[in-house]
């Protein structure tokens, strides 16, 4: 029976999907992609960070070559730092399985690193990790099975309601329905979505 992934309170940044994958063998977390270089133009989604950092706190975990360190800077100077935590991976020679090739600098980037490393990582980097104690307490989460009983999945119409609920709620319209789900939990209890946001919905 594998072992329960440790939980981590803050909202996770990383580059790209494949990093996004490797996170989630190692914690439980909300985890939001950069696209790499493209969330500089991305207005969005910059300010959707704004708004987690402010919630919930980020920790920013980029590759360890220059493209990271750069990506890692300009969004230490686009948020603010008393809300972000940086988490940094070694530096390690390698080539990620997927790749023909290694990087330019020929090191692993997140995706290429174990589980244990990037806990280690966190850990460094002070992220909270919830305890027992915290879980047996933590809110309820809304779920999927919530989705579709407030219609935002599962019917014909889901994608419209989506985009109007994501309008309302100030989040990037390009949210894919989970990545929605983990938005969603990241800013509001299950009874501040029924109740403050899908009955509003309904009432227009």
């Amino acid at each position: 029976m594998a072992a329960e992934l440790k939980t981590i309170r803050e909202v996770i940044v990383v580059e790209g999907r494949y990093d996004k994958n490797a996170l989630a063998q190692a914690v439980n977390a909300t985890i939001i992609e950069t696209s790499g270089f493209g969330v500089f133009s991305d207005k969005e989604k910059l300010a959707l960070l704004r708004r987690l950092a402010k919630k919930r706190g980020l920790v920013i975990l980029t590759d360890s070559d220059k493209a990271g360190f750069f990506i890692r800077g300009r969004l230490r100077g686009m948020l603010d730092y008393h809300d972000v935590k940086h988490a940094y991976i070694p530096d390690v020679e390698g080539r990620e399985k997927r790749k023909l090739l290694p990087s330019k600098e020929g090191k692993l980037g997140v995706e290429g690193m174990k589980p244990e490393v990037i806990l280690m990582a966190l850990e460094r980097a002070g992220a909270t990790f919830e305890d027992e104690s915290q879980k047996t307490v933590s809110k309820a989460l809304i779920s999927k099975t919530d989705m579709y009983t407030a219609g935002l999945s599962g019917s014909a119409d889901c994608a419209h309601r989506r985009r109007e609920l994501l309008e309302r709620l100030d989040l990037p319209k390009r949210l894919s329905a989970n990545s929605f789900l983990d938005v969603l939990n990241a800013l509001y209890t299950r009874d501040e979505f029924f109740e403050q946001l899908i009955e509003k919905t309904h009432e227009k």
